[in-house]
């Protein structure tokens, strides 16, 4: 909906430097930064480029290219790829049903890739992925090592407030720099007489995306590996769906639901192998 209003990097931009603002300045209040070294401040800025800078810009204009359904569903590659980086990363080691569940999924994926409109195609192909989804590809891709990333930052006991605040901050500022060379200012790209919805929609989304969901994902990754978080984004694709039909008028294609049936079947595979590994650690009651 904000893309009716401002470009994609633009958006980024002062979305994450909103909640980046927010953030450090809680921190501050709270005296969380006394942990922040050299390296830790590095890592930050790795995190900022790729989770925050990257990973959001890209995501943003596949999202003016293709449904907003296709796009979340496109994000449910997380999984697989937080799957194979946390082995790079934390040795997470990949057992043969592992690589059948990942298998799975990959499969799984292949309806909603065969189904295309002629918009989409006509922004060009490689090997019959679209660009939008191209980019979308990348934009998981970056999301999922950013994630595999605060996961090594809040094992270092920084708190998630802190190293989000501060990735937000330094993603935001890279993409206000490169708004300016690439978005219309003249004198601002904000469509004119919409500056008080598009407030009032970043101030939404940053609330309940960079406030709420980013931090409650960085203390669940003190206790889950990414991957095992990352398995309940299949049902994102769902409620995508569902809310783009009510609010958006965009009608779900089936191949979404085929294809997420698909890729929970996958993703159980994993989820089970990662229990038995000891990498998730399942609590009984008392």
């Amino acid at each position: 909906m904000m893309l009716a209003y401002a470009p994609p990097i633009f958006l980024t931009a002062i979305r994450m430097l909103f909640a980046g603002v927010l953030l450090v300045g809680y921190s501050c209040i709270r005296k969380k930064l006394n942990r922040i070294t050299k390296p830790i401040l590095l890592s930050f800025v790795i995190l900022g480029f790729f989770n925050i800078y990257l990973a959001n810009i890209l995501e943003l204009w596949s999202l003016s290219k293709i449904t907003a359904a296709k796009t979340c569903f496109l994000y449910s590659l997380t999984p697989f790829l937080a799957a194979l980086l946390s082995y790079f990363h934390f040795g997470e080691r990949m057992t043969k049903l592992k690589w059948l569940g990942l298998s799975i999924g990959f499969v799984g994926f292949l309806p909603t890739i065969w189904a295309k409109d002629g918009s989409e195609l006509s922004l060009g192909t490689i090997a019959y992925f679209s660009l939008p989804e191209i980019a979308m590809f990348f934009a998981v891709l970056s999301s999922a090592y950013g994630w595999v990333l605060l996961r090594l930052i809040v094992k270092e006991e920084v708190s998630p407030l802190v190293a989000n605040g501060f990735s937000m901050l330094i993603g935001g500022i890279l993409a206000l720099g490169t708004s300016f060379f690439l978005d219309p200012w003249n004198p601002h790209p904000i469509a004119p007489g919409s500056l008080g919805i598009l407030l009032g929609l970043i101030t939404i989304l940053t609330l309940l995306s960079n406030i709420f969901c980013y931090n409650l994902y960085g203390f669940l990754l003190k206790k889950y590996t990414a991957t095992f978080l990352s398995l309940f984004g299949l049902l994102s694709p769902v409620f995508t769906a569902f809310h783009s039909w009510i609010l958006l008028d965009e009608t779900p294609p089936l191949s979404i639901f085929l294809s997420t049936v698909i890729i929970i079947v996958g993703l159980f595979i994993v989820y089970k192998e990662e229990t038995k590994q000891g990498y998730i650690t399942q609590e009984t009651p008392d």
